[in-house]
């Protein structure tokens, strides 16, 4: 019996694989191999409602009730860091979607882009059905002035030891709404055309931004209008 060695066999079969049509499955010796095709996902959109079901898991042990407000815990501070991690790097997109030529790195330098480029992102309303609340998570963004909820982010992540109380509910929810803003801007167009699948758990927009809602065979969104 001929000999055939485990690092030739991997040549041969990466060898086939090349070559194999990717439109259904195919067989090499007795072994079937089933193609994976894949279109285009919303990957930040996909971040944002599993970092929402954490709030939303969260919100069984703690109410998002003003009388808790000031309540932070290790979990509320991972949340809180979490979603404003994914601001920076959704704001940078979006900075660089409406000015390719952008180099903007930091909250400062995207207030200058965003503010001209998105018109109602600063006042954007969000709301929390769920438990009635409405809020403006970008409100008090200005020129060289990043919201509240992103100073005590900033301060909770340096100096964890002396602002561990800045890991608070009310910081974490305005973090995750200005997630859904962000993101929201970012996919403008998917999100006009009902493509942003699927529905949120907890977080929705105000009416003036709400365009209705899709139900389909892949499941269920809603149609947003950031404009």
């Amino acid at each position: 019996m001929r000999h055939t060695s485990r690092r030739s066999f991997r040549h041969a079969l990466v060898g086939r694989w090349q070559s194999i049509p990717t439109n259904g499955p195919i067989e090499i010796g007795r072994r079937n191999i089933v193609a994976i095709l894949r279109s285009h996902s919303y990957v930040h959109w996909n971040y944002f409602l599993a970092l929402e079901e954490d709030l939303d898991r969260l919100s069984r042990f703690v109410d998002l009730a003003a009388g808790n407000d000031a309540t932070y815990s290790i979990e509320i501070a991972r949340l809180l860091l979490g979603a404003s991690s994914e601001v920076d790097v959704v704001l940078k997109q979006l900075c660089r979607k409406h000015n390719p030529e952008s180099t903007a790195e930091s909250i400062n330098a995207y207030f200058g882009v965003i503010s001209q480029a998105c018109s109602n992102f600063i006042a954007f309303e969000v709301q929390i059905p769920r438990y009635g609340l409405t809020l403006h998570p970008w409100i008090d963004w200005a020129e060289r002035h990043p919201p509240i909820w992103w100073q005590d982010h900033n301060k909770v992540k340096h100096h964890r030891d002396v602002h561990f109380s800045k890991a608070n509910l009310k910081n974490c929810i305005n973090s995750v709404a200005a997630l859904f803003v962000a993101v929201l801007h970012l996919y403008e167009e998917p999100g006009r055309n009902g493509e942003l699948l699927q529905l949120p758990r907890l977080l929705n927009v105000g009416d003036q931004h709400f365009r209705g809602t899709n139900v389909g065979r892949y499941g269920n969104s809603f149609k947003y209008e950031v404009r």
